[in-house]
């Protein structure tokens, strides 16, 4: 049987799993599993063999501790100070709370990492705010699932940590990586919300302008945000700390600062503890299928194949590293980033170095990539955590993020166009 005949069965019997509704790391461990058997006739115990070596990673042991400290903001509703004080901050431009949704989601990503924990917090707690305030559902929608994507780059970012554990490449270096290009596209996104309302007026309420004094009393607020901030990241660029090892005090910390604030739960440190068992649970799960899927693909010589065909383009390396872009976010209608990246990533990543690029430039590009993905159909996650919160329907969400893929695409062409956006800070800072 042809190579290709033998990735059409395994494609074929991997969507056949997910299609009988089946989670798509068990669909891609069952798949492995038959495909060892049957396929390459390899023994299957090389499950057990992938499973100890990605659990057996210092680097991936911060995902658990990142997560927990994004439920404990989360489950204790903590950070409503944090968004109030933005909030006066940021309000007198046009557009208001919307700006300060997107900056609140910089902030909250630079503790937690976690996008879907981002879209469901400020969802629950600002939508009925500004649907109160008369914001049009097509400006609060799109700027609430727009600015949860934040958190998958702003550093701590989950897929950078993963990515790094997965290529073998500095978690430390691909953080500082992700600081511009995060802090641009927080920018860009405020700069397409003043847009609108300037085009459409009807969109917000004027907006709300504090005093100097009320301005500068909300510093004190953000102030302990910005404490927790500068020891989680300064501690890694420092060198005083790994990424685990700052995701570890960042998780005491947020404990810390949800008693500081008196809303410490017995109940919500026990759901916060669940969340994080369970989102670590399917992310391990999710990397060793993916890892026995890769073995598969290795024996199949499809990886050899597919890094092959790309880099016979015609040209030359930026049509190859468009073409591998146009089939990121194809493949973001169907999988959910960190499936994506890791059932790719075997026959990308050679491409990519052959290319020249660096794997950190990389990194940070394919999180832009991937963030085209939370916000598309059918399974865009951010859409349906952000329906889940507010009642409303995917089509009306969809709809108020159309605006929001302009400053996304034009990100992916800067860092395309001028790459030293992502490696200019890595490279001063080591």
């Amino acid at each position: 049987m042809s190579t290709t005949l033998i990735v059409l069965l395994i494609v074929i019997i991997m969507f056949g799993f997910m299609i009988a509704g089946m989670e798509i790391a068990i669909a891609m461990g069952m798949t492995s599993a038959f495909a060892l058997i049957f396929v390459v006739d390899k023994p299957i115990d090389q499950l057990a063999s992938a499973a100890f070596e990605v659990m057996n990673s210092f680097t991936l042991t911060a995902v658990p501790l990142f997560v927990f400290m994004g439920a404990i903001f989360f489950n204790t509703g903590v950070v409503k100070s944090l968004f109030t004080a933005i909030d006066k901050l940021v309000s007198g431009l046009p557009g208001g709370i919307g700006h300060s949704v997107i900056a609140a989601n910089a902030v909250f990503g630079a503790m937690s990492g976690s996008s879907v924990a981002a879209t469901a917090l400020f969802g629950k707690t600002c939508y009925p705010n500004m649907k109160e305030l008369g914001y049009m559902d097509d400006l609060s929608l799109g700027t609430l699932v727009a600015g949860g994507t934040l958190a998958v780059l702003v550093p701590p970012s989950l897929i950078l940590i993963i990515y790094g554990g997965w290529e073998n490449v500095s978690v430390a270096r691909l953080f500082a990586a992700g600081m511009i290009p995060g802090f641009m596209l927080t920018c860009l996104f405020m700069l397409t919300i003043i847009i609108r309302v300037k085009l459409n007026p009807s969109l917000a309420p004027k907006s709300i302008n504090y005093s100097l004094k009320e301005r500068l009393a909300s510093l004190k607020d953000i102030f302990p945000y910005l404490i927790l901030i500068f020891i989680i990241l300064g501690a890694i660029f420092g060198g005083a700390m790994t990424p685990t090892e700052a995701a570890a005090a960042g998780a005491i910390l947020s404990v810390v600062l949800a008693v500081i604030y008196r809303q410490m739960t017995f109940k919500a440190f026990v759901d916060s503890l669940k969340t994080a068992v369970n989102i670590t649970a399917m992310v391990a799960f999710l990397l060793i299928s993916a890892r026995v899927l890769g073995q598969v693909f290795q024996y199949t010589g499809l990886i050899d194949m597919a890094s092959g065909i790309f880099l016979s383009l015609p040209g030359g390396k930026y049509t190859t590293i468009t073409v591998i872009f146009l089939m990121y976010i194809i493949l973001g209608f169907f999988f959910d980033s960190l499936s994506m990246m890791v059932l790719t990533l075997p026959f990308i990543s050679p491409v990519v170095g052959e290319l020249g690029f660096s794997p950190i430039w990389f990194g940070v590009v394919y999180v832009v990539v991937a963030e085209i993905g939370l916000l598309t159909p059918p399974f865009g996650l951010n859409l349906f955590v952000l329906q889940g919160v507010t009642g409303k329907s995917i089509s009306a969400i969809v709809r108020s993020t159309l605006p929001f893929f302009i400053p996304l695409f034009l990100m992916i062409f800067l860092l395309t166009i001028f790459p030293q956006l992502a490696l200019w800070l890595p490279g001063v800072m080591y």
